[in-house]
């Protein structure tokens, strides 16, 4: 398969479900191109279901709400009742947990098959939406200029800055070290600015 730029590190699923709309800080670029690509994705997040058009609005709608919802309380606003509405309908699809004791007795969190998986994959990233945003959790974007990524700031100090460091982080340092050794060998002095 070829590389799609699937990226699941934001720390929460719905907001690598958010993820899948690259670019937005420059118009947007789709990754979820047609119901292939979203059965791709959702393989890769962990769920199964063969996506059809119909799913793939669904998701397109979901994914656009939870970004939306998710900034909204991040921010203290509170999110539009359309979004909110959005999110609830897709969480009903959800296959509820139930209880599993193991042969040994040891309880075991398992979840009911769904007649449409995909639908309940959906209505999985939209409960998780809305644990997140019922959490101490705070969404951010990337710091980056040209990233636009969402992440789930969890930190102790709520100071995470990039979607990874991999990425984004090791970028930004980068640039900041070449700015700063720029700046000194600048200064015939040796002192850098300040001095």
């Amino acid at each position: 398969m070829a590389d799609s730029g699937w990226v699941f590190d934001s720390g929460r699923a719905c907001l690598d479900l958010v993820n899948t709309r690259r670019d937005r800080h420059a118009g947007g670029r789709e990754l979820l191109t047609g119901p292939a690509a979203l059965t791709e994705w959702l393989s890769l997040a962990g769920f199964t279901g063969r996506a059809d058009a119909a799913h793939l609005a669904m998701a397109l709608d979901l994914r656009e709400a939870i970004d939306r919802v998710t900034r909204s309380v991040s921010a203290g606003h509170r999110p539009a009742r359309e979004d909110v509405r959005v999110l609830n309908e897709a969480a009903r699809a959800a296959a509820p947990p139930a209880l599993r004791l193991g042969a040994d007795g040891t309880p075991h969190r398992a979840v009911a098959p769904s007649a449409d998986p995909v639908a309940a994959a959906l209505g999985a990233l939209a409960v998780d939406a809305i644990d997140l945003v019922t959490s101490p959790v705070t969404v951010r974007i990337c710091a980056a200029d040209d990233c636009g990524l969402r992440l789930a700031d969890a930190s102790p100090q709520r100071n995470r800055q990039w979607c990874s460091m991999a990425r984004c982080g090791n970028r930004a340092k980068a640039r900041a070290h070449y700015a700063r050794r720029k700046l000194r060998d600048a200064d015939p002095s040796g002192g850098g600015a300040g001095q």
